[in-house]
């Protein structure tokens, strides 16, 4: 099997008049309002608040210093509030409905875990506050650190990356620093083809040279061809498992001890740990340092962009080159390792990855999360996740293309490609039905092993039913796109915006507004 190129429709097509809604005046939608841009609903010379006139003062910006009007929109009290909700209700968000997107683990978040992260004491912590005033705070991060490791099998964590990638870019820097320390120069990272994305962007950021490996017709690393790679050369493995095509590598623990007789090491990402939490140990796999995204597997917001985190476990041949800072406990109380304290016992670290320790509020949310679950808690989450995720692909095999569908159960996420639909309709025109029936998209042409790939995790926070509407939902779009129902093709229809051309908007975003583009684009 071969990676695809495959490139994605994005601009909109033209649709027949009958299949568009009639405008309305306002061009609001019943209660979905068309809300303008801030800019066109204030002026400048007004404002919704009355301020004393600023004394006069020298500025000491000299030539710096801004002259003219500053040209902030002026807007009331209520102008304001109404504008802001207005657009918060155009938002999506897990708290509205289910959110199907594929290797992301977008499940509900607990409010109790809210709640511990905005208790006093976490909160309202500065990273300079001496460290006999957080005492509290680092006891939190060496108890779920110790976690972690129990979780893993593995023998020590960096706590301090922020996110997935990051954390990959931890666990190759170790590794590197762990080659470097027995005087062993490589230059190569193998990244099987149905690895995430990250994984040979991190590795080529740290200075490798990547080369795939192919996955075989059941969607697996091709074991042979990785075994006839491994060589002199070959630094690390970087490995996803369960993979992007939802399914777990089996052959993960053999694979590990092929590559250390090579004398490379076995990076795993843990982005998926959702699927196999309480378990499966890594740790008992092989894997020498693995992720693990606390804003997935224990239950964090993690959209638009963040808070993120993303501690790496490692295993005793990696550990000593972790990173600073870190906690330990010496006798009663905790100390935050830094440079100037770390001493010869852990000289051999790497150095620094950030500025401070890592995103504090993620620690108390995940611990809350790992404490109000326990073992057997954890160990349901994963089956439980496993299970919406089959009876999603199960499901829908009578009507989507299931590629994989005859590897055994999938894990976390069910894969579908776009095979059968009638021509001239794609994964695309899917996903915009999807928005309109009330659904957030899946993950769209990933992997790309997959033509026109669908990737669907429903995580275990979603009941029976829900998982039933989205399966009634998603059936009848591909009923519809197998039949060549041309009205698909201008989905969405009831959003806050029509189709527009994705490829476009990326490239050319308009970011800053301007009055004078703004005439200009209406007269054209």
């Amino acid at each position: 099997m071969t990676m695809l190129k495959e490139g994605r429709p994005t601009a909109p097509q033209a649709v027949r008049e009958e299949h568009m809604a009639p405008a309305t005046a306002t061009g609001n939608r019943a209660l979905m309002l068309e809300e303008p841009l801030i800019f066109e609903i204030g002026s400048n010379d007004t404002t919704g608040v009355d301020f004393a006139a600023a004394p006069k003062a020298v500025s000491r910006l000299g030539n710096l210093a801004r002259k003219d009007a500053i040209g902030l929109p002026g807007l009331s009290e209520q102008e304001t509030v109404r504008h802001y909700t207005r657009l918060s209700r155009q938002n999506y968000a897990i708290d509205l409905g289910l959110f199907p997107l594929g290797s992301c683990t977008m499940k509900h978040n607990p409010r109790l875990n809210e709640k511990v992260a905005r208790m006093p004491g976490f909160a309202d912590l500065h990273p300079l506050q001496p460290q006999s005033t957080v005492q509290g705070a680092l006891a939190v991060i060496h108890e779920l650190a110790q976690w972690l490791i129990t979780l893993t099998g593995m023998h020590g964590v960096a706590m301090s990356p922020k996110a997935g990638a990051h954390g990959e870019l931890c666990g190759l820097l170790a590794i590197r620093a762990a080659l470097e320390a027995r005087g062993d120069a490589r230059s190569v990272v193998l990244v099987p083809e149905s690895a995430h994305g990250t994984n040979p962007a991190t590795a080529a950021f740290c200075g490798y040279k990547v080369e795939d490996i192919p996955a075989t017709p059941d969607g697996r690393v091709d074991l042979a061809a990785l075994k006839a790679r491994l060589g002199p050369d070959v630094a690390a493995v970087m490995i996803t498992n369960p993979n992007t095509c939802g399914l777990f590598e089996r052959d993960l623990k053999t694979i590990s001890e092929a590559v250390h007789a090579a004398g490379a090491f076995v990076y795993c990402d843990g982005a998926n740990f959702n699927a196999i939490v309480g378990r499966v140990r890594p740790g008992d796999l092989g894997v020498d340092a693995m992720h693990i995204n606390l804003h997935k597997t224990f239950s964090t917001p993690h959209g638009g962009g963040g808070p993120g985190s993303g501690p790496v476990v490692l295993s005793e041949a990696l550990a000593p080159f972790a990173p600073l800072p870190f906690v330990e406990k010496q006798g009663d109380k905790f100390v935050l390792v830094e440079e100037e304290t770390v001493e010869d016992h852990h000289g051999r670290s790497f150095g620094r990855m950030v500025a401070f320790h890592g995103q504090m509020g993620m620690f108390t949310r995940a611990l809350a999360y790992i404490l109000s679950h326990g073992a057997d808690g954890l160990r349901q989450v994963s089956g439980d996740a496993v299970l919406n995720a089959n009876y999603i692909l199960r499901s829908l095999a009578d009507v989507l293309d299931a590629p994989f569908g005859g590897s055994g159960p999938c894990m976390h996420e069910a894969l579908f490609s776009d095979k059968g639909l009638a021509e001239g309709f794609t994964t695309l025109d899917i996903a915009k039905g999807l928005i309109d029936e009330g659904f957030h998209p899946m993950t769209m042409y990933f992997p790309l092993v997959v033509h026109g790939a669908m990737l669907v995790e429903p995580t275990e926070t979603e009941s029976k039913a829900a998982l039933d509407q989205f399966i009634m939902a998603l059936r009848s779009l591909a009923e519809r796109a197998k039949a060549g129902d041309e009205a698909l093709k201008g989905a969405p229809y009831h959003a806050p915006r029509r189709r527009l051309d994705e490829t476009l908007a990326a490239r050319k975003p308009v970011l800053v507004w301007s009055e004078s583009e703004l005439a200009d684009g209406a007269a054209g």
